[in-house]
Order: C-alpha cells, then structure tokens, then sequence
C-alpha cells in the first residue's frame, strides 16, 4: 500500500497548538497548586507560536493529506481569528479560575483543543476532516461547560451541551453519509465536480443531505431553531468558557458551512436552494434572538440571545452568495469577537473570590464604583447595537451592502429592524450604569492586570474597526478559495 506524502508545513499551526495542549498537560502533572498559574502563560505561547507558524504561511497554497486538508487565504484568515480568540480567552480566564477554584491544567488544554478543533474545520477540505474538527471542537466545550464541578449548574450545562450536541453530530455525519451516498465522495472540490456535471432535478437526495448539514452547523453557530441550547449552557458554564464558547464555536461554525457551501455546493441551483434556506434562518435567527434578549433580567442570557441574533446577521452575508458577503461575514466576526469578548470581560470583572454578579440590577451605578468599566462595557454594548463609530456599526453596513447589490432588500430591511429593536435591552444595561444608585454593600475587588489587559485589547479593536477600517478592509479581501 504506498503511504501518502504529507506537507506538514500546511497543517504548521495545528500541529504546533495540539502539540502545546499536549505539553501544558504533561507540565501540569509537576507543578504545585500554587505554580499553576504557569499553565496559562505556556498556553498563550502556543497560542503565539501556532500564530508565527501562519504568519510565515500568508501568501502560500497547497494541499496535503490527499487533499483533505488545505492552505489558502480562508482559512488563514479564520486560523488567525481563532487564535485571537484563544489568546484574548486565556487572559481573562487567568484572574476566574483562581477566584473560583478552577485553576486546573486541563481548562487550558481543552481549551487550546478547541481552537485546535475550530482551525481543522477551517481549513477542511474535506467532510470527513470537517466532521473530525466538529468534534474535537465539540468534546472539548462539553466539558469545558461541566468544568466547574462543584456547581450544579455547571454540570447541568456541560450534560444538556452534550446530549444535545449529540443530535447535532447524529445529523452532520447522516447529512455527509448522504453526501457521499450521492456523490462518491466526501471531498468538497469533487463534490462541485460531480454536481457540474451531474442535473439533480427530481433528485431529493442531496436536497436531504444539504439540508443535513445545515441543521449540524445550524447548532454550532445557535441559529434558530436550533437554538435552545445556547442560554442554559451560556447560564451554567464558567462565566470565562462562555465567553470563549460564545465566539469560538460560532466563528469555527461559520467557518466551516461558508466552506461547504461555497466550495462543494456552488451550483447555481444548489446556491438557489441553500441561499432561500439561509434567508428563512436568518430572519428567525434575528427575530428569536432579539425578542427573547428583550425578556431577559440574567446578563448571560441576554448575551446569549444576543449572540443568536448576531448569527442571524452573519447569515445575511452568507445568502449572498457572493465574495463581498464572504469578506463582510469575516469582517463581522472579527468586530463580534472584540465586542463580544470585551463585554464578557466586564461581567467577569464585576465578579469577586466565588461569586458571580450576573442579575442585571448588578450594573446598577457602575459609573459610579468604577467609571472605566461602564464607558467600556458602553462601548461594547453601542457596538454590538450597531452604533456609530464602532466595529458593529462598520460590520452590519457591510454585511446590509453587500444584500442590496444581490438584490435581497427585504432581507436587508428586516436586519436593520432587528438592529433598531436590539438597541433597546442594549441601553437598558447602559441606563443602569449610569441612572440608576450603585448599592451600598456591592464592593469590586481590583481588576487583575490579564483581564485588563483583555479588556483595554477588546476595547482597542472595536474602536479601531469603526474608525479606521480600511487597513482590516484590505486583509479580509485574502478570504479566498
């Protein structure tokens, strides 16, 4: 049997983050409890050398594992997003896991598991490899969201992720069975070859098995109706894997569907089918998620609601079908990771040594305990709004363009609505902070330098993507196949 050659060089990062998440574990088997702050500065060094091991990639093409795995400027551009993702996540979890007794090594190898996850579905060009990445991925938040052992509601989180996480890998994995069942072949590029030459008319099959895969990524990335997982796991894991889980799964989710559909569905009549079955998901994405966010008292869950309609919005660029769209989604993921993870970090701040202050009314007089955290969570919260001159506002312009050049006005229309409508239980954190008396017996304990460090990072880049985005504009215009 001839052994196929292997171009380690286009699988680099990966390799070089599996091989840190392997190390921090061995190294966590010789430190003492009081050293294994150590854990999470060798972690951030993986984290930087997967990140030099792509930088050394950019302007580089090739395949390897027999074309299951690919370089191209996509997945570099997600690689990096990953990475970002990760770094900025380890910061802020240093300061939790010490308050709440988490301080393990194993929660900064799963974590870097999952980036490790999200990276091969990136950079897949194959179901197969897809799938093995969904997974790793997936295992790894099941038991990040279980990892605080000691708390009910941790456990709850981590066993309703997996269970219901199971369903959505039993469809994925059916949804490529019948991919291959029709097609020959799970790899993307002879997929689109197979429907080139092949008419589908009065063929369900991979109707079934598209609409398979859609409902397998549809969890990952929380589009309704799909859904209903996301606020009880976001309520009961750590505050810091929600935060990470909130971006992470959704940029490794979408990263993987745009691939699927892009590469191995691109056929105008497949496009045509996908394309409508996108449009009805990103419309109740939206609605669901901004509706539901308006009920919400628990900062978690409206965070949580609040990332659902953010996917909905991504879904926008993706129904387009277009390069623009593509370039929009990826710019909006980028400004959504900075937004989204700053917020989360000024909810982890608010919180001391074993407790967590996640009821809106603990927002109360922020601006007058600590001005600094309300005008960044201010900023945060105007971001994710859409609120000038911030990344969202940038984003969501993008993303509204590029479906008026398709034609999909109405599509545009009801996002803006649902911006307008989300502007609401955004402000009312913001009047909170600034209306309402701080309570008497609600002390902080000191911002610790890593979580500020997050913060002021998060901070920087939601300002810098709503007022300078050009440069940024320029590197996403890489995302190519």
């Amino acid at each position: 049997m001839p052994i196929p050659s292997i171009d380690f060089t286009v699988i680099l990062p990966i390799l070089i983050l599996s091989c840190a998440a392997l190390f921090v574990l061995l190294l966590d088997l010789f430190l003492s409890a009081e050293r294994r702050g150590l854990n999470a500065y060798v972690s951030l060094a993986g984290v930087a050398a997967a990140a030099a091991a792509t930088s050394l990639q950019i302007g580089r093409s090739g395949t390897t594992l027999e074309g299951m795995a690919v370089l191209d400027g996509f997945g570099l551009a997600f690689e990096w997003l990953l990475l970002g993702i990760a770094a900025l996540s380890v910061l802020f979890s240093i300061p939790y896991v010490q308050q709440h007794n988490l301080n393990r090594g194993e929660y900064y190898v799963l974590m870097l598991f999952v980036t490790a996850g999200g990276m091969v579905m990136a950079t897949s060009n194959d179901l197969i490899t897809i799938f093995l990445g969904y997974e790793l991925l997936s295992l790894s938040l099941y038991v990040l969201a279980a990892f605080a052992r000691e708390r009910a509601a941790s456990g709850e989180a981590g066993m309703k992720y997996l269970l219901l996480g199971g369903f959505a890998s039993a469809f994925l994995l059916y949804g490529i069975a019948l991919t291959f069942g029709t097609t020959g072949t799970t790899n993307l590029t002879m997929i689109a070859a197979f429907f080139d030459k092949t008419p589908i008319a009065g063929n369900a099959l991979p109707l079934i098995g598209l609409a398979l895969l859609l409902i397998g990524f549809g969890f990952k990335i929380a589009a309704a109706p799909f859904h209903a997982w996301a606020p009880d796991v976001y309520e009961g894991a750590p505050t810091s894997v929600t935060a990470f889980m909130s971006s992470a799964a959704k940029v490794a989710g979408f990263a993987a569907l745009a691939r699927v559909l892009f590469v191995a569905f691109p056929s105008p009549a497949l496009r045509l089918d996908w394309g409508n079955a996108l449009a009805a998901l990103a419309i109740l994405t939206m609605t669901v998620g901004n509706i539901a966010a308006l009920l919400q008292n628990n900062i978690k869950r409206l965070l949580a609601y609040s990332g659902i309609a953010h996917a909905g919005y991504i879904l926008i660029a993706l129904v387009t079908g277009t390069a623009q769209g593509l370039e929009a989604a990826l710019f909006y993921l980028l400004a959504y990771t900075f937004m989204n993870l700053g917020a989360w970090s000024v909810v982890i701040a608010l919180g001391r040594t074993g407790e967590e202050r996640l009821d809106l009314s603990d927002f109360a007089g922020l601006s007058m305990r600590h001005p600094r955290l309300a005008a960044v969570m201010t900023l945060f919260l105007l971001s994710l709004a859409g609120i000038p001159p911030t990344a969202g506002l940038m984003g969501k312009w993008l993303i509204f363009s590029a479906a008026i050049q398709q034609n999909l006005i109405p599509l545009a229309v009801i996002g803006v609505l649902n911006s307008v409508v989300s502007l609401a239980y955004y402000l009312r954190v913001i009047s909170l902070m600034y209306t309402r008396p701080a309570d008497a017996s609600f002390s902080l304990s000191p911002v610790a330098r890593p979580l500020t460090v997050a913060i002021v990072v998060a901070a920087i880049g939601t300002l810098a993507l709503g007022l300078l985005p050009a440069p940024v504009l320029q590197w996403v215009q890489i995302v190519r196949f």
